[in-house]
């Protein structure tokens, strides 16, 4: 019962967060201190308590230097040009009968190589959502293809906060699981691939707007060494070479680019990188703030408090009962499935991507285990399951506010193709990467 009424306590917390829009933090804490106290009801002294803690948040601490590494790559990029490049050229490569496959495909690259889906919506996104709307394309069919596009790098980039949250918890190694996304994700790029070929034929835009382009050419100065921190962060993890080297060199070669081509004060780059991205014009410059160090600080705090959790969790057992009916669930219809259900149900109560990952993980490590299973399994099982599918929730934070960006309603998820055909996609080719049943 005392478990019941902590987490009734801190789902209400949760949700009073996100209506209040405060920092998902304070609820986490609640939630820390409430399973602290069951602990300690449970006649644990809070030494040991603090210690499994510890423990769980150690055996994550690399992931947690490679989020806030990623917050100094995002920064970079912006101050250095390689997000407007993308886009401009993007631009300038449109066919009219491909608009919305080179918007599907542009919008995969560039959310793959910085890692971020609300960072290409509020910048590539705005862009390609202006030229729909001036072109004659629906605007709704082009914001569920830019849906798809921005969740295929959040999904299985190194550099996602996502993917890296998800290798922290499950306490994995995120390249291996970049490269077992890569392999599952393929049928679905394909078939994504496909259909929006299609649609792109069938809603040709009418012409690009050319005052767009003027636009760009006038604010931003677009060298074409831009595209090196881009090439590095897309090439050296294919090579494997280590996270933190892939990422340490895109960032010098952005920020050198800053300096030496873009012409901006050394010092300035660097305090960029640190507290993010700020325009000082009312152009389109504004639609690349964000980014930088600070910007990931909330995130990595919620990865140490979601760390302490688990092992507090581990440590005591306080979720056996629950585990139990899921270790069950899983021998009578698959590892799979029951995470597919947790995870949505998370993502539908928590309204959060981060959250659910959290829950998700918690709960069905055990199970996992118990059943066969490994934590690598339930990284990629949760990868195409809860990551993208919290995408087509309306009224989840992952879903609304690349929809509010767009400026369209609920109506353009359901041609987030990408988002349902992962999940449909593994649950029928798991069996080559993972044996689907419990041991």
């Amino acid at each position: 019962m005392g478990l019941l009424i902590a987490f009734i306590i801190f789902i209400l917390c949760m949700i009073g967060a996100l209506i209040l829009g405060v920092s998902l933090v304070l609820p986490l804490l609640v939630g820390l201190v409430l399973f602290t106290f069951l602990g300690l009801r449970k006649g644990f002294p809070l030494k040991q308590l603090a210690a499994w803690s510890w423990g769980s948040i150690k055996d994550s601490l690399i992931v947690i230097l490679v989020m806030l590494s990623i917050g100094f790559l995002t920064a970079a990029w912006r101050v250095c040009g390689t997000i407007t490049v993308f886009v401009y050229y993007g631009m300038m490569v449109i066919i009219p009968p491909l608009f919305l496959l080179i918007t599907y495909l542009l919008s995969s690259l560039l959310s793959y190589a910085i890692g971020t889906s609300f960072g290409v919506a509020g910048t590539l996104g705005v862009i390609f959502m202006a030229l729909a709307r001036s072109g004659g394309v629906d605007p709704v069919l082009t914001a569920g293809v830019l849906l798809s596009g921005i969740y295929f790098g959040d999904r299985g980039s190194p550099v996602s906060s996502s993917a890296n949250m998800v290798a922290g918890v499950t306490k994995t190694e995120i390249l291996p699981n970049v490269r077992l996304m890569m392999k599952s994700g393929l049928l679905p790029l394909l078939v994504t691939t496909g259909i929006y070929a299609v649609l792109s034929v069938t809603h040709p835009i009418s012409h690009v707007d050319p005052q767009i382009i003027a636009a760009f050419e006038r604010e931003f100065s677009l060298s074409v060494w831009a595209f090196v921190p881009a090439v590095l962060m897309l090439l050296l993890p294919l090579l494997k070479i280590g996270i933190f080297i892939s990422i340490g060199a895109s960032v010098v070669s952005a920020v050198l680019v800053a300096w030496l081509v873009q012409g901006v004060p050394l010092l300035q780059v660097i305090q960029t990188c640190v507290i993010g991205y700020h325009s000082t014009g009312e152009g389109l410059g504004a639609i690349l703030d964000g980014g930088g160090l600070v910007s990931m600080v909330e995130i990595a705090m919620i990865l140490v408090i979601s760390c302490a959790y688990s092992g507090i969790f581990s440590g005591t057992d306080m979720l056996r009962d629950i585990q139990s009916l899921l270790v069950k669930g899983c021998r009578r219809f698959g590892r799979y499935a029951v995470t597919l259900i947790v995870g949505l149900l998370s993502s539908v109560i928590f309204c959060n991507q981060t959250i659910a990952t959290l829950m998700c993980n918690d709960l069905m490590t055990k199970p996992y285990l118990d059943t066969g299973g490994s934590r690598q399994e339930l990284a990629i099982d949760m990868e195409n399951t809860l990551i993208v599918m919290v995408g087509l929730i309306p009224w989840c934070i992952a879903c609304s506010v690349p929809l509010a960006f767009f400026n369209v309603g609920p109506a353009a998820v359901p041609y987030a193709c990408y988002l349902y055909i992962v999940p449909l996609s593994y649950f029928f080719t798991k069996r080559r990467w993972f044996v689907n049943r419990a041991a």
